[in-house]
């Protein structure tokens, strides 16, 4: 519970902290016109200079063949996007990973003036996925601006590339960081309920739902910028980060899914590709979502096009599920539906299938956030028909515990209860042992049959059940044979009331029986402060002589003897007292 309120407090403090130190809130929304896109682009390999791009015939002048897998890739920013407004100071795009970036500012007469930034020298913005760097000086006669991008990693780096005047401009909208908030407390709340069900359950499929809702807070800490919040990181770090945690999301998500489905839900070829799926998610996009400059020419098209085995096989995996009349694949398909599409159109845009706005990505995490309540609902109510199996087999446990404890004939505790429990029994203040036996009872089975005779000991115990609740215990040890525990005042009187009311049961409720069935007993009385004076087996010997001198006396009595306890051990063991004896 503490964990979990922890979790919800850090949840509020995130939004907090979003909605205070997001620029977006301490500033003017920007203008529409403020950012300024390229007019064109190209991809070239890394010997071409500035001067040889300033020609515009080497140019992609539409929204077509973008590519990121060239050494270089080149912008043109062209005068008349800014003309009628400010001139533009900063430059800004989407985090991802690079060797460096290049500006020049080429004015009318063909004079440059350039500048390069290494990939270290980006600057996240502390609210969007996104990192600004300062142009080289903008005058009224430059009439256009050329960027040139070293290993590119990403087509996102380019395609949102813009120049603004005013860096607060580049942020995300205050809505677009509120969403992020939201989402970032949706999540952390069902990961302390995961959190919380594991240590209840032991379910793994909890803990491995877990490690996937917090690879997905990470995702959205990182690939929605907001990590720049509460910390400033390397631009190569969060672009990394962001990659790999989304990787690792996905592949937890068919190891969670091998592992939640019933048991019967899944074939077990199937089963073992959902694993398989699920390792090669975590290892092959995750190698490229470390975007190496060495693999720089394919690593971006090879980080989305191997995630297309983890979405083929996951969408099989339920819908053979959903076949086999999975509850458990609906929900998951209900819950991962808008994350599935979500993803494959983060895949089209990723691959360069068409472009589109850094806005697109708030449909990943609104999917996201869907995904993981349903997914936390689906969880909870899991927990609770475990926690429903677990109680009715606890509850079929004892019940078995108790038949194994209980004479079936009689209901009362048999030899094996009290042997367990005869040590607490001492200790709880049972210090009188009565061992009863009936009197001929042999006879009662020859001459009236086993069913009476049965009638017969049903009737003894009820009468050696007692009347004074629970200060007497009356176990049956087998056959006609009985132990009565007894604690409190006046334990002799009481036990021999209990031994007259035997007969005195059994003619009244078994008119049959002709001739009186009586009892008799031996008692064993300890000093209430001695605890461990005497075991069980010591105690039943000693009764069973005392009872055998009662049959011996004549029957329908009682023997019994107080047992004395010495301060100090005697300097010869006292010769044993005279046996007293009650009877009727």
């Amino acid at each position: 519970m503490q964990a979990s309120r922890f979790l919800t407090l850090f949840a509020q403090m995130v939004a907090v902290l979003a909605l205070w130190l997001t620029p977006g809130t301490l500033h003017a929304q920007a203008p529409k016109d403020a950012s300024i896109a390229p007019e064109c682009h190209a991809a070239t390999g890394s010997d071409v200079s500035f001067e040889q791009m300033a020609d515009r015939t080497r140019w992609i002048c539409d929204n077509s063949d973008w590519r990121a897998d060239q050494p270089s890739a080149w912008l043109w920013f062209d005068r008349s996007a800014w003309e009628s407004g400010e001139l533009p100071r900063h430059f800004f795009t989407r985090i991802a990973r690079h060797q460096s970036i290049s500006f020049a500012a080429l004015d009318d007469d063909g004079t440059m003036r350039s500048v390069r930034y290494l990939e270290k020298d980006g600057q996240p913005l502390a609210a969007g996925p996104v990192f600004q760097l300062a142009l080289p000086e903008i005058t009224t006669s430059t009439r256009a601006v050329l960027m040139r991008v070293d290993l590119p990693h990403s087509l996102p780096l380019l395609t949102e590339a813009r120049l603004i005047h005013q860096v607060e401009y580049a942020n995300w909208s205050q809505l677009e960081m509120m969403l992020l908030a939201l989402v970032i407390g949706m999540l952390i709340l069902p990961l302390a309920f995961d959190l919380s069900y594991f240590v209840v359950l032991r379910e793994r499929s909890v803990l491995v739902h877990a490690a996937m809702v917090a690879s997905m807070i990470a995702y959205v800490f990182f690939a929605g910028g907001l990590i720049s919040v509460i910390a400033t990181l390397p631009v190569a770090f969060i672009s990394v980060a962001g990659a790999l945690t989304w990787a690792l999301g996905c592949g937890i998500s068919a190891l969670f899914l091998a592992d939640f489905l019933e048991k019967d839900a899944q074939s077990p070829f199937m089963r073992r590709v959902t694993l398989a799926t699920g390792i090669w998610t975590i290892v092959m996009p995750g190698f490229f979502s470390l975007q190496l400059h060495p693999t720089q020419a394919f690593d971006d098209q090879l980080y989305f096009f191997t995630f297309i085995p983890a979405l083929v096989v996951i969408t099989a995996a339920i819908a053979e599920a959903i076949w086999r009349g999975s509850r458990s694949a609906r929900i998951i398909a209900l819950a991962w539906m808008p994350l599935i599409l979500a993803g494959t159109e983060r895949f089209l845009r990723g691959v360069g299938a068409y472009t589109g706005p850094s806005s697109l990505d708030q449909l990943i995490y609104i999917a996201i956030g869907i995904e993981v309540v349903i997914m936390s609902l689906a969880i909870a109510d899991r927990f609770f028909a475990l926690r429903r199996e677990r109680d009715a087999a606890r509850t079929e446990a004892r019940m078995l515990e108790q038949l194994s404890e209980r004479d079936p004939l009689t209901g009362l505790m048999n030899r094996r209860a009290v042997e367990t429990r005869f040590a607490t029994l001492r200790a709880e203040g049972f210090d009188t042992f009565a061992l009863v036996d009936l009197d001929r009872f042999k006879s009662v089975n020859d001459r009236y049959g086993h069913q009476i005779g049965d009638r017969a000991l049903i009737a003894c115990a009820e009468a050696l059940r007692g009347g004074d609740g629970r200060d007497t215990i009356a176990i049956r040890l087998g056959g006609e044979e009985f132990v009565v525990l007894m604690r409190g005042k006046r334990t002799i009187e009481r036990l021999e009331a209990l031994r007259q009311m035997v007969a005195m049961r059994i003619s009244t409720e078994i008119v049959a029986i002709d001739f009186p069935v009586t009892a008799s007993m031996g008692v064993i009385e300890l000093p209430s402060a001695s605890k461990e004076l005497m075991n069980l087996d010591e105690m039943y010997a000693r009764a069973d002589a005392l009872l055998y001198q009662a049959k011996e006396s004549g029957r329908d009595r009682m023997c019994f003897e107080r047992l004395k306890l010495f301060n100090k051990a005697p300097k010869s063991r006292p010769k044993p007292g005279p046996v007293s004896e009650l009877a009727a």
